[in-house]
């Protein structure tokens, strides 16, 4: 991903945003190491790293267990921890891990306008910042002991748009009138997805029309079910736009309780989640986009261990660094369907 991409997106999104997805439960939940010799761990009992969610959901859970599942094979004491969507309890959790002495500590930023304090909060411990997209502004406070891992959110939401090009064009039909289904008002990476959507049915030829307010149901499914039940039966449109998967559920289980067929209309979202992988086998959702919570966790893993050891951040991963910022690493988004569904078991 080029850099000048990432920072427009950034600058044109919400700075304030309280970003979702996450992971972690009501209380810390410590983990043992496992007993191999993973890349980068060092003999004994590994390094002793902390993993501070934002929130526990589906996602976020998957990249938790993933993440624990790769600190296993790396010989990682992981401890886990869920910021419950609380700034000030995130930045406490920071200063603990490096008053306990941690090696390392893993962020998932509750709100990005905290990132200078957390910064602060580790105190020159490896800090890594992990699938929450950071403000523009503090791209410039990554160094050699400050890093970031994620994903390109313009990529993601583009994906819906040229599966939403394709399926449209077949069709012969360029007004496409959408429901849209929104993350959390103003978060960076709620701004790019539904801004990387749009662009892309537009690149390819399409001229998307909002049926109605976009919906902000923050990313959870029973809020997007009860937000658009109103309108699945009320309002004309061709398609619903959903910024994760769980919402677009929301939207399944809004048609199927009016009696309505799901198949019939091309519904998208983004994470690629067991339940959103069943709802594509079924033809309930037309496509998502597989967010991989192993490869973030197992990136994020690395390079706080290649932070400690003085290494290339990405080194012992198979993922790129951001063509300017060589603190940044990219685990890519994969468009997904009913044709490729199989292979993301």
């Amino acid at each position: 991903m080029k850099t000048r991409r990432l920072l427009a997106a950034l600058t044109a999104a919400a700075m304030s945003a309280t970003l979702l997805t996450g992971c972690g439960g009501d209380k810390p939940a410590a983990n043992g190491s496992g007993s191999g010799s993973g890349s980068g761990a060092k003999s004994g009992d590994g390094y002793n790293i902390t993993m501070i969610c934002g929130n526990r959901d589906e996602f976020g859970s998957a990249l938790e267990q993933g993440s624990l599942a790769v600190a296993k094979e790396m010989n990682v004491k992981l401890t886990t921890q869920d910021a419950q969507n609380d700034v000030s309890r995130q930045i406490q959790f920071v200063e603990s891990a490096h008053n306990a002495g941690e090696d390392a500590i893993l962020v998932q930023i509750v709100d990005p306008g905290i990132a200078k304090q957390c910064i602060e909060a580790a105190n020159g411990t490896p800090l890594v910042f992990y699938n929450r997209a950071l403000n523009a502004e503090d791209m410039d406070a990554l160094n050699e002991i400050v890093a970031y891992v994620g994903s390109d959110e313009n990529t993601s939401g583009y994906f819906q748009g040229e599966y939403l090009a394709k399926y449209f064009n077949e069709k012969g039909q360029k007004d496409v009138k959408y429901l849209m289904l929104s993350g959390t008002l103003g978060a960076v990476y709620t701004t790019m997805r539904t801004e990387g959507v749009l662009k892309g049915m537009k690149d390819g030829g399409l001229n998307p029309i909002e049926a109605a307010a976009p919906l902000v149901a923050d990313y959870e499914r029973a809020t997007a079910m009860d937000m658009i039940s109103p309108l699945v039966d009320t309002v004309e449109y061709d398609c619903i736009i959903s910024n994760n998967d769980a919402m677009a559920l929301g939207a399944v289980e809004a048609l199927k309780a009016k009696g309505l067929d799901p198949t019939k209309v091309p519904i998208v979202g983004i994470d690629a989640t067991v339940d959103g992988r069943e709802a594509i086998k079924s033809g309930e959702m037309a496509m998502t986009v597989f967010q991989n919570p192993d490869g973030q966790g197992r990136a994020s893993l690395m390079a706080a261990i290649n932070m400690i050891e003085g290494k290339p951040i990405n080194e012992g991963t198979q993922y790129e660094v951001d063509d300017e910022y060589a603190q940044v690493v990219w685990v890519p988004f994969e468009p997904v369907t009913i044709d490729n569904v199989a292979d993301y078991e």
